[in-house]
């Protein structure tokens, strides 16, 4: 039998150590809540009662149950108050020195058999530990924030951490009616080391000037369906916090490059541009602590003249290839109103072609999405062709072939010859150079990345690729088609994996480090980042939907360019391509699917 909790103690009542104590009134268990002085201690009651009080407004307590709340959390100055607790966790701020001194005082304060816990998030709680007589009754328990909504905490036992104790807060959490991942003491635990190596990722590009911040947060929000784009979530954390943590993990996780902290990062620290908490960071906000973001003059200027300016009128549009994505987009295009030039190599597979875009949209139909005039006027717009020669009119090309370079090149250099001058050429590659593909024309400023996301009718991201001889011009044209199709641009450089692919498949890529090293299970990582960052599918989920031998690809076309170790694709990902464990398609990858 697990023990009983009747009393907890919380040392440190910041928006962490308020939020968790929130989370044991909620649940019926009685709290002691203790800071270092007087005004400390109000600013954590006031936190707590803020917090019940919005959850009141929203309809999300009930006003009597807030009341019973506050009657079981009692406030103190002073560790010496927790005498008689079952169990402490400490919340203060991330400094190992200042949390062993609190250790050692803890471990003289508390009676013998009291659990002593740390909500760290980077720490070695081994280190904290070892700063009192009884290390085997001294746990991990890391709540992600804000406490009282997140499902998922971390316990973190240490090589001397008691089975018992492991077991008491497993049992507690259950109680507490979170989902706990039980895992060993390790730099950044779960969640953190593999959303800290990606924030830090987002930062160098941003450093680099290779896209803007609203470029990147868009991006990662809209290609992946990320509840926040990595910079504003900087903001959120807390520059100086993020710091601390990539710094820790760094020193602490075998100085992988990854977690070494981006020099930039360093520099607005120690400029006080922390982000949200004071009113500046790679945002601009109302004022400090402020959520709302507020133009700056970094802000870019996104009215329709602005997206237009420079750009080529584009009224017929041609687009060759005859797979998934080409028919995505020739849909896209008509349904905007331009006329389109479907080309294919046959009129068998114009024909296959034609009748997957009648299906799409009577789909569209059906479901209330477009109305069946429009439809006809989107198939009336839609010419089919066998050959590259009906593409002598249009005004810009759209090419979704397959992804092999001399294919592509050879395609190019064929519409450099039948295009009228003054033609966008573009290529929707994911993990190409688009420099290549141009340079098989005359015309390389001409040549632009339009990299649409899978499904095009539904995705609204589109990353536009400039080379370094695209021409302004092309660049606006792309982007002033991207909005007149509905869908957000966002422009960055011709680099292997673009914007998201570059974020996202390192972050996979760590992540099967991580299962490889018998560090976590596959389900408790996916359970990790789904529940502790809002992710809305682990990675293991989504390797195996994306397809482990395209997540394969990707990683070594982007370990490849920039030679980074840490990109280096992970053994395991290796093994299981060469078994034909390929994900969902072949029905077994990190998981097996045969019977689903």
């Amino acid at each position: 039998m697990a023990r009983e909790f009747s009393t907890v103690g919380v040392v440190g009542l910041g928006t962490m150590g308020a939020g968790i104590v929130e989370v044991f009134a909620r649940n019926g268990i009685d709290v002691l809540a203790v800071e270092i002085s007087e005004p400390a201690l109000e600013r954590g009651r006031a936190t707590l009662t803020g917090s019940t009080d919005r959850a009141v407004a929203k309809g999300k307590l009930a006003a009597a149950d807030r009341d019973a709340l506050h009657e079981r959390v009692h406030f103190a100055v002073g560790l010496d108050a927790l005498h008689s607790v079952d169990l402490v966790i400490e919340a203060v701020p991330e400094h190992l020195d200042l949390k062993q001194r609190i250790f050692a005082e803890l471990d003289r304060v508390c009676r013998p058999e009291t659990i002593l816990a740390t909500n760290t998030s980077s720490l070695s709680v081994t280190e904290i530990s070892v700063a009192t007589t009884r290390p085997n009754q001294v746990i991990g328990i890391h709540f992600f924030n804000p406490a009282p909504v997140m499902k998922l905490v971390e316990v973190v036992r240490t090589v001397v951490t008691s089975p018992e104790v492991v077991a008491d807060v497993e049992a507690l959490c259950a109680r507490l009616g979170k989902v706990d991942v039980t895992i060993n003491d390790r730099a950044g635990f779960i969640a953190n080391a593999l959303l800290f190596g990606y924030l830090n990722h987002a930062v160098g590009m941003f450093e680099a000037h290779y896209a803007t911040r609203e470029d990147i947060d868009a991006a990662m929000k809209l290609g992946c369906g990320l509840p926040m784009g990595p910079l504003a979530l900087m903001d959120l954390i807390g520059l100086d916090t993020a710091y601390e943590i990539l710094d820790t993990m760094y020193r602490r996780g075998g100085r992988d490059r990854r977690h070494a902290p981006v020099p930039l990062l360093k520099q607005m620290v120690t400029a006080g541009l922390l982000g949200r908490k004071s009113g500046r960071g790679f945002y601009t906000y109302e004022r400090p602590g402020s959520p709302v973001v507020v133009p700056d003059e970094a802000t870019p200027v996104a009215t329709q003249a602005a997206l237009a300016d420079g750009a080529r009128a584009i009224t017929k549009v041609g687009v060759v290839g005859s797979g998934t994505m080409a028919t995505g987009i020739i849909e896209v295009f008509a349904k905007a109103g331009y006329e389109v030039v479907s080309v294919t190599r046959g009129m068998e597979k114009s024909a296959k072609v034609c009748e997957a875009v009648k299906t799409s949209l009577n789909k569209g139909v059906v479901r209330g999405k477009l109305a069946e005039a429009d439809r006809d006027a989107a198939l009336g717009r839609i010419s089919w062709s066998a050959t590259l020669d009906h593409l002598a009119d249009v005004d810009l090309v759209v090419e979704a072939v397959v992804e092999e370079l001399s294919v592509k090149k050879a395609l190019f250099a064929s519409l450099d010859e039948i295009c009228k001058p003054g033609v966008v050429l573009a290529t929707t590659t994911s993990s190409l150079p688009v420099i290549d593909v141009a340079m098989a024309t005359h015309r390389p400023a001409d040549v632009v990345g339009l990299h649409f996301f899978n499904p095009a009718p539904i995705m609204p991201l589109v990353e536009v690729v400039r080379t370094i001889r695209t021409s302004p011009e092309a660049t606006a044209t792309a982007r002033a088609v991207c909005a007149t199709l509905g869908k957000t641009g966002v422009v960055c450089g011709d680099r292997s994996g673009f914007i998201v692919n570059a974020l996202l498949f390192p972050y996979l890529n760590d992540a099967v480090k991580m299962l490889e090293a018998s560090y976590s299970t596959a389900d408790d990582i996916d359970h990790a980042m789904k529940l502790g960052c809002g992710y809305p599918m682990g990675p293991f989920e989504l390797l195996d939907v994306v397809g482990l031998d395209v997540s394969l690809a990707i990683q070594r076309e982007l370990y490849l360019e920039l030679r980074e170790p840490g990109f280096a694709p992970a053994p395991l990902l290796e093994h299981l391509v060469t078994a034909g464990y390929l994900g969902r398609k072949t029905r077994r990858g990190f998981r097996d699917h045969s019977h689903r």
